[in-house]
């Protein structure tokens, strides 16, 4: 019997605010020292009452319009019952009954091509903490520092059908959410989970079959792992009766290659939901709506779109742009500073995008001022500096995005001088020392005179004309 594969996912995404969702702790704490950022707001202690962050309210409509859901005009919180000691409260404040965003839609396109995947309902809520086992002495500590980090959870309809299809989900989530610069959405850094929620059915059934959850994935690879292992432990179960499937909740081990059963799973009556009274409902008016509606940034495909057709780019270079919004804004920038955007592009793919790879940086990490990149390109393209000397400025203003290019050159002695005496003295030099390269020259040899340019170049420190050097060095040797 053929069967098939079906998943819902629920993404758990940390939103990029300054302060927690209902204190003003900071809420970024990647390497500061356990419960370092707590009060006593996030910490549950009796008494303290919660505020509502506006912006996690502003970050999850723009969340839910990105990913073309319908905004709930008044939303609610509601308190989840179940007690975990990274839990302070014994309850976690969340969204039940009316989340902010509902009933939205993605695309996605795999190799078998496009398909899309409801979006069942987006809801805000606050982080737990983090246990922190220690194996040695045989202790577990809890840091709160996470606690009340304000979260959206996405959750999707069983709509995905193999690992493919989940990877290009979760990429798809990423790129529309860091576009709209609402998250980081890194699962390394901890700021994007997903829940895998997966059962197996025969071929062409509608009946849904025993689904499993495994929890807290935070590895697009662990998942598509995690996923092909339940499949085949389902679908074993299935034909050979190795085991009885129950629903439940797993624990993925990546190093073994196996998941293991964590507990019976719950279902929503167990969480005991009831809204929650210290919360009042908020309430979304016209103007809030269309302020937040007028954020929206241009989508990736549109954007992508716009470089080929109104710029003039390939569909390489558009693509490439397009893969991150912090690429398409230095583009743009620079673009409008140098006026040519097959340059800015080039500029962007072939010298920025090499220095993103080498300091092992992500797209989304570039910080540099565009306009300048616009403005080193112009002093490059213009000749009055060499493309040698023009990368070790652009290295530079990694370090410092407040280097203005032209000030950088001249302190840096960079600017082409195209001193034809000093060219000459320069050549005579390189030639006197390297006379077999000119005898392989003369004798029809041409690439042999590269090596001479070189040292030339080198020695010079490519403040010349390219053009220049050639023509004084190939008129010297032709006159010897």
């Amino acid at each position: 019997m053929r069967y098939e594969t079906v998943i819902g996912l629920e993404v758990h995404v940390e939103l990029a605010t300054k302060s927690k969702i209902f204190c003003s702790c900071s809420a970024h704490s990647f390497g500061a020292e356990p419960n370092d950022h707590v009060c006593p707001a996030c910490c549950g202690m009796p008494g303290m009452l919660p505020v509502v962050n506006r912006r996690v309210v502003d970050y999850g409509m723009k969340a839910g319009l990105m990913l073309n859901c319908h905004i709930n005009r008044t939303t609610t919180f509601d308190k989840k019952s179940y007690y975990y000691p990274d839990l302070p409260a014994a309850y976690q404040t969340t969204q039940w009954f009316a989340p902010v965003a509902v009933n939205g839609l993605v695309e996605i396109e795999t190799s078998k091509g496009k398909k899309n995947v409801r979006i069942k309902q987006i809801h805000m809520e606050e982080d737990a903490g983090k246990l922190v086992h220690d194996i040695r002495e045989d202790t577990t500590h809890v840091d709160f520092n996470r606690t009340s980090v304000p979260l959206i959870e996405i959750v999707s309809q069983p709509d995905l059908s193999s690992a493919e299809e989940v990877e290009a989900y979760l990429e798809r989530l990423k790129m529309l959410l860091r576009y709209a610069k609402v998250a980081e959405c890194e699962m390394a850094h901890g700021t994007m989970r997903c829940d895998v929620n997966l059962s197996v059915r025969p071929e062409g059934s509608d009946k849904l079959g025993v689904r499993t959850e495994m929890k807290n994935m935070n590895s697009v690879e662990a998942i598509k792992r995690a996923i092909e292992y339940e499949t085949a432990r389902h679908i074993d179960a299935l034909e050979n009766g190795t085991e009885v499937l129950v629903q439940e909740t797993r624990r993925w081990d990546d190093i073994k290659g196996k998941s293991f059963a964590m507990r019976t799973k719950e279902t929503a009556g167990d969480y005991r939901y009831f809204p929650d009274p210290n919360v009042m409902p908020v309430v979304i008016d016209d103007e809030w709506f269309e302020s937040i509606s007028a954020t929206l940034p241009e989508f990736p495909e549109v954007k992508k779109a716009r470089y080929t057709e109104e710029l003039g780019l390939g569909e390489y270079d558009a693509d490439q742009l397009t893969k991150s919004i912090a690429l398409c804004e230095c583009f743009e920038t620079a673009y409008e500073a140098c006026g040519s955007a097959k340059d800015a592009a080039n500029w962007m793919i072939s010298e920025v995008m090499s220095i993103l790879n080498a300091r092992k940086m992500t797209y989304d990490m570039l910080d540099i001022n565009g306009r300048a990149l616009g403005e080193l390109i112009v002093l490059v393209s213009s000749g009055k500096v060499g493309r040698a000397n023009g990368k070790k400025i652009l290295a530079a203003m990694f370090d410092d995005n407040t280097i203005l290019p032209e000030k950088y050159a001249e302190a840096n002695g960079f600017i082409v001088s195209n001193d034809t005496g000093l060219i000459e003295k320069t050549v005579k030099a390189a030639i006197e020392a390297d006379p077999k390269a000119v005898s392989d020259y003369k004798s029809g040899k041409e690439k042999a005179i590269m090596s001479i340019f070189g040292k030339c170049m080198k020695e010079l420190r490519g403040n010349c004309d390219p053009q220049v050097l050639r023509k004084i060095l190939i008129d010297t040797i032709n006159n010897m």
